[in-house]
């Protein structure tokens, strides 16, 4: 799914793989074709009122019925318009918690869908999106018909998208999570297993559905499987899954999925406004945010990215004009803080994502488009880049027109803050390498993007030497 088709009218490419229906686009308008296959399941989720619950209690995303023309007219039942996500996020961009709340989502759906009579036929990831601060499923056609004593089709999916990642990321390494861009059908349990510590085996939930699940898997990986029947379904079909160990089941992977914690701390930049006071004054701080915010009113964006943005102290000067904002950082510790922040504040407006800026998130999955890159996503109209420009350049080596380039295919309006080489936090990085940047200058900045932007304003923050640019892109 993405948020930018690529053309007015067209399918979207990263919903092949469901023979329930798929999405599309015309003039820009989102749609969901439901193909007739589906046509018994999806009447019942309306029809036993589970859609209305799930829409109530905010999990699911809403739609309406719409008298367009299908797709694909042979195969249609009906035609969905539902509300449109701002900004599509993959699970490998999200913090700790994101994922976590992603999964007890999943859960809260499952136990709701259960309730009614229905099941999750499946458990990805990628079918939540973070909608007004809190994760909701997208795909409406996730759902079937229970049919008692078949165990739970999606058990394998959960356990590799959520509980695999998470439990990795809370016992030996959060950044882990980025095995999800490497693993679009989710975390192997057999890889989960060799990378987890021992003790986690003394944990029942644990052992229980990664350990033993991933011995199970491996067991029954080469074993013929009878006609009409799913390789995940096959041990637990034998003896049969009543209504009641389907409910225990839902019970365990909830309770294991919310025991997982991890402590956002220790990590470069979770600390990085309380550690950096030296390197502003208090005054200096206010006055930044004066300019900020008096830029952002100026040019009055629709949608803000903010690359680098820490903890989001100044992404929130976007979202709390209302404005949707994407607040990107490297750093999981940060990412985390922002979002524990957002879910406390009740916050509508912010996405806070993990993202290396020196290596963003590329087209993926089969034929590179199952999953849209970052540049694809959205343009945003405003970018926030504040006092991140010196560890792109001096820390990786970026030359200064490529990331001016760059900068400019993404948005229509840059604010930037130069931090110069007097600076301390410059003098830092500089410690421990030769300086060989000869132009990284303000008149070197200002002369790589003056090819491709035009300054509207520029301004020295107060009581520091860094200077903050309101730029536009030149036509």
């Amino acid at each position: 799914m993405t948020t930018q088709p690529p053309s007015p009218n067209s399918r979207l490419s990263a919903s092949f793989r469901d023979p329930s229906g798929f999405l599309f686009t015309r003039q820009g308008v989102l749609y969901r074709q439901v193909n007739q296959a589906y046509q018994p399941h999806y009447d019942k989720l309306l029809n036993s009122g589970l859609y209305d619950k799930l829409v109530k209690a905010g999990l699911l995303i809403p739609h309406e019925e719409v008298g367009v023309e299908p797709a694909e007219p042979s195969l249609a039942y009906k035609v969905l318009r539902p509300e449109r996500v701002d900004f599509i996020s993959y699970p490998y961009e999200w913090s700790f918690s994101q994922l976590q709340d992603a999964a007890l989502a999943t859960m809260a759906i499952q136990k709701l869908a259960l309730d009614a009579g229905m099941v999750l036929k499946d458990s990805s990831a990628y079918n939540i999106q973070f909608y007004r601060g809190r994760p909701v499923l997208i795909d409406t056609l996730s759902f079937e018909a229970y049919r008692e004593g078949e165990p739970w089709v999606a058990y394998r999916q959960f356990c590799q998208h959520f509980l695999a990642p998470l439990s990795l990321m809370a016992y030996t390494d959060v950044r882990l999570n980025q095995l999800l861009r490497i693993y679009i059908d989710g975390v192997p349990l057999d890889l989960a297993v060799r990378l987890l510590p021992g003790r986690t085996r003394f944990d029942l939930g644990l052992a229980t559905h990664i350990h033993l699940h991933a011995v199970a898997q491996q067991r029954y990986a080469d074993k013929a499987v009878p006609v009409g029947q799913t390789a995940e379904k096959k041990p637990a079909a034998r003896a049969g899954m009543s209504k009641l160990s389907f409910q225990g089941l839902m019970d365990s992977l909830e309770s294991t999925t919310r025991k997982l914690k991890w402590k956002a701390a220790g990590t470069e930049w979770g600390d990085y406004y309380a550690a950096s006071a030296g390197h502003y004054s208090s005054g200096a701080f206010e006055h930044k945010h004066q300019l900020v915010g008096q830029f952002l009113e100026r040019i009055q964006p629709q949608r803000v990215w903010d690359l680098g943005a820490n903890t989001g102290e100044f992404s929130r000067l976007a979202s709390e004009r209302s404005i949707p904002t994407v607040a990107f950082d490297i750093d999981p510790a940060a990412v985390e803080q922002n979002y524990q922040a957002c879910k406390t504040n009740k916050e509508t407006h912010m996405l806070p994502l993990v993202m290396d800026l020196t290596n963003p998130s590329p087209p993926m999955g089969f034929a590179n488009r199952e999953r849209t890159g970052i540049q694809d996503r959205q343009r945003p109209d405003c970018i926030l880049m504040l006092a991140v420009i010196h560890h792109m350049v001096i820390s990786n080596n970026l030359p200064q027109p490529m990331l001016a380039a760059w900068l400019a295919s993404l948005t229509n309006h840059l604010i930037i803050e130069f931090v110069p080489k007097q600076d301390s936090q410059v003098q830092t990085l500089l410690a421990t390498r030769d300086d060989i940047f000869t132009d990284y200058t303000v008149e070197g900045f200002e002369r790589a993007f003056g090819e491709f932007f035009e300054t509207v304003r520029r301004s020295q923050v107060e009581g520091s030497e860094r200077m903050l640019y309101l730029m536009r892109v030149k036509k």
